[in-house]
């Protein structure tokens, strides 16, 4: 429920990072590490479960917000994955054309749109 701005003692600018001011070039973080990040913590700081959780929820979106500056690695089985900087020093590898696109439409000859209905 909303709230007027009179019951808050204090007011601070709302700040969005750039990555470059939060990321190390030559490191990779894993979506946890760059939550603590972005609130000036140590990546290696433990914290409650309940506050993880709410610095990752607002995470993911500055992750997507800045996709064109980040490059991610191709994790493996359970490890998750990691993100860094992109840099012109190691640049994102191009996706296999044979990597299957879970997302891609699907071109089947069986496929329905409204303008098939009878």
């Amino acid at each position: 429920m909303p709230k007027p701005k009179s019951a808050f003692d204090t007011l601070y600018p709302y700040r969005l990072y750039e990555p470059e001011e939060v990321l190390d070039p030559e490191l990779m973080y894993t979506v946890p590490e760059v939550a603590r990040l972005l609130q000036g913590i140590d990546p290696e700081v433990e914290l409650a479960a309940d506050a993880e959780d709410r610095v990752v929820a607002w995470t993911i979106p500055w992750l997507i917000g800045h996709a064109d500056d980040l490059v991610i690695n191709d994790p493996e089985g359970d490890e998750p994955g990691y993100f860094g900087l992109a840099s012109d020093e190691r640049p994102a590898d191009e996706i296999p054309a044979d990597v299957e696109d879970s997302h891609a439409p699907d071109d089947t000859e069986d496929a329905h749109t409204p303008d098939d209905a009878e």
